[in-house]
């Protein structure tokens, strides 16, 4: 078999014990790899029901068959666990360079079990492989751990950490690699530094053999030339990452404003992508044989929140940003530096001091127990939380456990903006009815990585789509959650794969992502047989959350019933009602949102 190492490295860190396990090639078809393949093994070996940070849990770090190949975008990994913010699945993706080097140590998965007696880190270098004390390394931020361990190992190595937020259990922790580039959502972070590993690095030169290495670089070369294509015509992509996209969500009054009580932000100009473009960018960034480069290197040169590093991003500007009602573009760039330097998620942080800042405006915190005020638009006190989250002091042991907790502990759960206990990203549903459908029924809690239809419905790619209709939003959400798990499994990146890849017949992508599989793998997937694997996955996520005790599909009162108070959707509330049922029906699951028994039959997986 060729693409997959078919091995799996098995690491207990409760008795150190590290061995190699060879993974069947029909398991391996059948669940792609990546997402497909961790959630396997999540499903067969974790108890749904166990406590997330109690060793029981497993910790899967997992490539896909075109990660380390010149697919393009062949360059992703993730993380698979049980998350400790929902209760339910983290299936959480990465880019940068590690997840290639990852690949070429000579296995397809790291999988850690247990819990060490003391922080340590794992190194891999082929057939190198040891854990070692992180005695030394406990307490630092991400930055600090990377330069390091590449200090004392080799500039050659790539490393996976967590900072103090996972450390101290934060909810919202993140796995941060490469520095800049975050495994971000659902608490994977905090899962890591429960079982005190405070590391990964990799290295080595195992590529995968390819089944048809030249028919696969012709493949990379000709997408790469459209991807160039493209930038040439004054790709917003290349040009601003997705830091542009502020403007268009804030156009169609979706974008998140003072936790969700708006759908516009009347200063969106000054933290918008020209903002960012033209005061603080230094240059485009790429992740490893990426031709779109989305990234972005910045600085803030002098100044109390003087810094260098990546980003923000979209996701970034909407939850620090507009959902805590800032407008100081230096300071909301210095608290992205600091999630990243932290190991936090920043949808997740940002959210979370937003429905703080609305319970402390009407009344609901007390200022005593903040410790300071704590009102919208004050980009100091956002930085200030920051901080106090990650390192668990004073209010920000309570922010730690993020928005759905804190606000139930003070008797309004209406003010948290979540699904499974997950915060809201950085589109409005109200005004974006499909997106509205994706939050409700996403394994993971509220993600537009679960399936972003905001392509389609904000974006207008690959077809524009009424956002304020149900019409059709089922079929849409189900097929656009298929097409990223077969991209999150296959080892891709949904930037590329959605843009350049996908049209209107909704089976080109699995015709182009099959040929590319099969010219790795030469497992002789058809398309349908690729997308049916996708859909494995996701069934199989359902069943775990479903064991898990998350069985409910629903929205926080506020997309139900609390009308859109401006911009063009204005009056407009998420009508789940009316695309649930049906999508149910598509999805082959009862009316309670169960696959069924001939659904499951029909796939190949366990009651």
């Amino acid at each position: 078999m060729y693409g997959w190492h078919l091995k799996l490295l098995r690491v207990n860190l409760t008795t150190k014990k590290i061995t190699t396990e060879e993974i069947d090639p029909k398991l391996a078809r059948d669940y792609l790899g990546g997402r497909g393949l961790a959630m396997h093994y999540l499903y067969k070996e974790v108890d749904p029901l166990v406590d997330p940070l109690a060793p029981e849990n497993l910790l899967i770090f997992a490539t896909g068959p075109l990660t380390a190949t010149p697919a393009p975008t062949g360059n992703r990994y993730m993380v698979v666990t049980k998350s400790p913010l929902t209760g339910a699945v983290a299936h959480s993706n990465s880019g940068g360079e590690f997840p290639t080097w990852m690949k070429r140590t000579g296995f397809d998965l790291f999988l850690f079990e247990g819990k060490s007696a003391e922080p340590v880190y794992l190194f891999v270098n082929e057939d190198q492989i040891e854990l070692r004390s992180a005695a030394h390394l406990w307490g630092k931020d991400t930055h600090e751990t990377t330069d390091i361990l590449k200090g004392e190992i080799s500039q050659d190595a790539r490393v996976a950490c967590i900072g103090p937020a996972g450390e101290n259990l934060a909810l919202m922790a993140s796995i941060m690699n490469d520095k800049h580039r975050a495994a971000a959502r659902s608490g994977v972070g905090a899962v890591m530094g429960s079982k005190n590993l405070k590391a990964v690095v990799a290295m080595g030169n195992k590529n995968p053999a390819l089944h048809s290495e030249a028919a696969m670089k012709s493949i990379s070369v000709e997408t790469s030339k459209n991807v160039g294509a493209d930038v040439k015509k004054g790709s917003n992509m290349r040009i601003y990452g997705t830091s542009y996209v502020p403007v268009v969500t804030n156009t169609l009054g979706i974008l998140p404003t003072r936790n969700f009580q708006q759908g516009t932000f009347e200063h969106v100009h000054n933290v918008d992508g020209d903002a960012l473009k033209n005061q603080y960018l230094i240059r485009h960034t790429p992740c490893y044989r990426c031709p779109l480069s989305c990234g972005r290197l910045t600085e803030v040169p002098d100044g109390p929140y003087k810094g260098k590093g990546e980003g923000p991003e979209y996701e970034t500007i909407s939850s620090l940003g507009t959902g805590c009602g800032v407008s100081n573009l230096a300071a909301l760039v210095k608290a992205n530096y600091l999630c990243n330097e932290y190991g936090m998620d920043t949808i997740g942080a940002g959210m979370t001091i937003a429905a703080a800042m609305e319970m402390y405006e009407k009344g609901y915190i007390p200022e005593e127990v903040i410790g300071q005020p704590l009102r919208f638009g004050d980009h100091d006190a956002v930085i200030a939380m920051l901080k106090k989250m990650a390192y668990n002091e004073g209010f920000g042991k309570e922010l730690a456990q993020g928005s759905y907790r804190l606000a139930e502990k003070y008797g309004h759960p209406e003010i948290a903006v979540t699904t499974r206990k997950q915060e809201f990203p950085g589109y409005d549903p109200r005004g974006s009815q499909g997106m509205g459908l994706l939050y409700a029924t996403s394994n993971k809690g509220a993600s537009h990585m679960e399936g972003d239809v905001a392509y389609e419905e904000v974006f207008g790619v690959p077809v524009k789509e009424n956002p304020l209709t149900t019409d059709g939003k089922a079929d849409l959400v189900r097929h656009f959650e298929d097409s990223f798990a077969l991209m999150d499994s296959s080892g891709v990146c949904v930037f590329v794969g959605i843009r350049y890849m996908f049209n209107k017949d909704r089976m080109i992508l699995p015709q182009i992502l099959s040929e590319m599989l099969n010219l790795s793998t030469g497992a002789d997937y058809t398309p349908e047989e690729a997308l049916k694997a996708a859909e494995r996955v996701y069934n199989l996520e359902r069943m775990f959350i479903l064991k898990a005790g998350s069985t409910e599909d629903t929205l926080p009162p506020r997309m139900l019933n609390e009308p859109l108070p401006d911009g063009p959707a204005k009056g407009k509330v998420v009508e789940l009602d009316k695309m649930l049922p049906e999508f149910y029906k598509l999805r082959g699951w009862d009316e309670k949102g169960f696959p069924t028994k001939e659904k499951l039959e029909e796939l190949g997986l366990p009651a």
